[in-house]
């Protein structure tokens, strides 16, 4: 379990936060929607001989993997993503856990055995992401916003993480364009989405998205 031992930083006003900027908020839908289907056009071919890739790569096992993540004020929703891992690699996570890497609910090691050759590549470039945009066009995310986390991650916060449900997750935030941004501690990582909470404009999100597009073009995504 994880257990914090530092004061945390002042929370934001839930009811403020979710009111506030409706403009802004309709939007951000719109553009949403937008960049989704255009990315989803533009890359369907890439996207196809990713998958076909990655099967053959893991043959007998989906080149999609879905999974269960929490949004918006704590709801779940099934997030999907390009298969990085073998088959029945959530199984296998129990034996891991002694070795995490991260600190925090987060789980992460180096050397993962779980990842296949293939996904070590799609991690590195973020091209597991990709499938995300069908979660962001559907409305479970949004392109720019918190990284959507496990239950059993949430299960640990407390009041002061759990401000990152305060928004949409995102398929990028501050956190995703930071080099090293495995190195960067749980609370840390926390302190960057209250961060874009504040911040958030259209002006933040268009800085977020560029440079989050210089990341997968130069691989800087470990």
């Amino acid at each position: 379990m994880f257990v914090k031992t530092e004061t945390r930083k002042p929370t934001l006003d839930k009811n403020k936060v979710l009111k506030e900027k409706p403009i802004y908020r309709f939007f951000k839908r719109m553009q949403d929607i937008f960049y989704s289907v255009f990315a989803l056009i533009v890359l369907a071919v890439p996207m196809l001989i990713l998958a076909i890739i990655i099967y053959i790569d893991s043959p007998g096992a989906s080149p999609i993997f879905k999974q269960k993540r929490v949004g918006l004020n704590n709801r779940e929703f099934t997030l999907y993503k390009f298969r990085t891992m073998i088959p029945g690699a959530e199984d296998k996570l129990q034996e891991l856990l002694k070795q995490n890497e991260m600190d925090g609910p987060v789980f992460k090691i180096d050397n993962d055995p779980r990842i296949t050759r293939v996904g070590h590549f799609i991690r590195k470039c973020g091209l597991d992401e990709l499938m995300q945009l069908f979660n962001v066009l559907k409305g479970d995310m949004s392109i720019v916003g918190p990284r959507p986390p496990l239950p059993r991650e949430v299960e640990q916060y407390d009041e002061y993480d759990s401000q990152r449900l305060y928004v949409k997750p995102g398929l990028t935030c501050y956190w995703q364009i930071q080099p090293q941004r495995n190195n960067i501690v749980f609370n840390e990582w926390v302190d960057m989405d209250i961060k874009y909470i504040k911040d958030r404009g259209f002006l933040t999100d268009w800085k977020i998205i560029f440079k989050t597009v210089k990341v997968v073009i130069m691989c800087e995504g470990m």
